[in-house]
């Protein structure tokens, strides 16, 4: 079928600019419908290529004298980055933010205004200034006013996990300049939020493109907690540390204070780690980050305030130390990893003590009811995840949307790579719900779940005497479970819904779930063990189609030098490596050794303006290594 006119002006911009020979997935749909000055809704994982689904559109609308592109991003830190980028392929961008002082902000002002930029990127808070909204005006009234990207766009739900207040002013954009098409760009959307995506930024007519959630080169795995600093650490040796090269990796904490005592520790060990949270100074902050985006082989640890656009392809791990608040979270946390394509895992060590809190944090928020039950039906869903013993990734694609079918199994998780063995916890699960009926129904008591096992275990302690909880009739009668079994029998019931957690105390409750498996009409079949040593039986496996192809000596040789080059010219341009480059280019000119400028040119990545800078440097590395 013969593109249309759009598409092939598109393909050319694609193939001169960027350098790559086609589009992927659903980005020449999304392109198309927006040169065309149609709005469009997209969800596409991390590393699909969402930019070049508003670049390429700016870029022909600028030529077709449409106007600029304003791309709406929350990352502040990271637009002097995303800028550079288009920058070295010959595209002129800019950005507008606090970071500036006034010279730099009126320039920047004068260029937008004398259509000498393609790209201008804003915070959402700059779109509700009178004096940036009297500059739209000014475009708008000149028809010079081509294009709204709304980056992020899931900030706009309160359903969503990582909602921003400023975002809910956007739907100005639609409201007075109603002709100037809108693409809204999000990696993570359940139901809830893309419904609220739509009715908040008024994207009712937009055209909705959603790609697979899949990340098939990720390798998700769960374990159980028990020593988790131990355990990361044995996990980080096995599968990211090799003849003393550390691999880049992020660490999920669940607090600052937390954050701050894993680096230290990681330092401790011998492994670069640095902290980032919102606590620390903003200098720090934007300096970790900038090592972290420009350097090899650092960790990041950190809470969830990192990682939004963090654009480095080759993080090859990203670790929770603490269960994030729903699937979402995870997802794009775990999304961070092998943006490359290359084999990248997500290791998750999770625990009671994680179910307890989030339940406690839902339960204890000023929020509505309505609101409060739809965040415990994404932890319903996300413990579901951590104590499934089926394919983690069918669970994954399923809470999107994507049907796998039954049989699906990825062969990349912990659960398919090495099925895990169960055992029936029924009759366990009914002691314990027995035990809370008795606290509550026989001494109108309510205890957390170290009391319960102690009981269950007919562990004498001062408090079981104190309450004379040997007359119980479901005193010891545990005995049999190990006290580790017993933590993932409740987190399986609290998962269930069979137990509540409360919030004040984090006593437990019976819930509405527990009278079938009272009953013995539902039975509860938990993994044996906790899927520790399993990690290292799957070192190094991890399946990706778009892994890189081996190279020989000499093309590895070859491969070392231009990593070298780029470093250089990465530091000359104070920006991270891979925008000069990706890794997948400096591969191809590795194992191809082009030697003469046409030649280079048809190495993906490679466009026009980057041939110009770059062709005779390259063959020059090429001919000296």
């Amino acid at each position: 079928m013969p593109l249309s006119a759009d598409l092939q002006e598109a393909q050319s911009v694609l193939q001169q600019v960027f350098g790559y020979p086609s589009f992927r997935g659903l980005q020449g749909e999304v392109i198309e419908q927006v040169i065309g000055g149609q709005d469009a809704l997209v969800l596409m994982p991390t590393g699909a290529g969402k930019s070049l689904c508003y670049q390429v559109p700016a870029i022909v609308r600028q030529r077709r004298g449409q106007g600029v592109t304003v791309v709406v991003s929350p990352l502040i830190a990271l637009m002097h980055d995303q800028v550079g980028a288009l920058e070295e392929v010959g595209v002129r961008a800019a950005f507008l933010n606090s970071t500036l002082d006034f010279e730099a902000t009126k320039r920047i002002e004068r260029e937008l205004l004398a259509g000498e930029l393609t790209l201008l990127y804003a915070a959402p808070e700059r779109i509700t200034n009178p004096r940036f909204q009297a500059l739209l005006d000014s475009l708008h009234e000149r028809d010079k006013l081509g294009l709204f990207a709304i980056d992020e766009a899931h900030c706009v739900s309160q359903w969503g996990h990582d909602f921003r207040e400023d975002y809910l002013q956007l739907s100005l954009l639609h409201e007075r300049y109603p002709h100037v098409p809108r693409l809204a760009l999000t990696a993570t959307a359940d139901q809830h939020t893309r419904a609220d995506m739509v009715e908040r930024l008024q994207l009712q007519d937009a055209q909705l493109f959603i790609s697979s959630f899949d990340r098939p080169n990720i390798r998700y795995r769960v374990v159980e907690k028990k020593d988790p600093r131990a355990q990361f650490l044995r996990f980080l040796y096995d599968e990211h540390r090799e003849g003393g090269a550390q691999d880049a990796g992020i660490v999920y904490c669940g607090s600052r204070k937390k954050v701050d005592e894993t680096a230290e520790w990681l330092q401790q060990q011998g492994i670069q780690a640095l902290p980032y949270h919102a606590g620390l100074d903003q200098g720090l902050r934007a300096k970790n980050q900038d090592r972290f985006l420009r350097e090899e082989g650092l960790v990041m640890v950190a809470t969830i305030a990192f990682g939004m656009g963090i654009d480095k392809p080759d993080v090859r791990f990203v670790a929770h130390l603490d269960l994030p608040k729903n699937i979402e979270g995870y997802y794009q946390e775990t999304g961070r990893a092998g943006r490359d394509g290359e084999a990248a895992n997500a290791w998750m060590a999770y625990g009671l003590a994680d179910v307890v809190q989030q339940r406690r944090m839902i339960d204890e928020s000023p929020a509505h009811e309505e609101f409060k039950r739809i965040q415990r039906g994404k932890l319903d869903a996300l413990l579901a995840l951590a104590e499934s013993t089926d394919c983690r990734r069918a669970r994954l694609l399923n809470y999107f949307g994507e049907d796998t079918g039954p049989q699906y199994r990825c062969q990349n998780c912990d659960n398919c790579l090495l099925p895990p063995a169960l055992w029936d916890a029924t009759e366990p699960a009914r002691m314990a719900l027995s035990c809370i009926y008795r606290f509550q129904k026989e001494r109108g008591q309510r205890f957390g779940a170290g009391h319960l096992i102690d009981v269950l275990r007919g562990k004498a302690t001062d408090k079981t005497r104190q309450h004379r909880h040997q007359e119980l009739s479901t005193w010891g009668i545990g005995k049999m479970v190990s006290e580790t079994q017993w933590r993932a029998v409740l987190r399986q019931l609290i998962a269930l819904g069979a137990i509540e957690v409360e919030a004040e105390y984090q006593t437990l409750t019976l819930g509405e779930a527990a009278k079938p498996v009272l009953r013995g009409e539902q039975t509860v079949r938990l993994r044996e063990g906790s899927g520790e040593g399993r990690v290292s039986k799957t070192r190094k496996t991890a399946s990706t189609a778009a892994a890189l192809p081996s190279l020989d000596a000499p093309a590895q040789a070859r491969l070392e030098a231009l990593k070298a080059w780029r470093t250089e010219v990465a530091r000359e341009h104070d920006l991270p490596a891979y925008l000069i480059f990706p890794n997948s280019t400096l591969h191809e000119l590795a194992a191809r050794a082009p030697s003469s400028l046409d030649e280079v040119a048809a190495i993906n990545g490679v466009g026009a303006k980057k041939l110009e800078a770059y062709g005779r440097e390259i063959l020059r590395v090429l001919n000296q290594s």
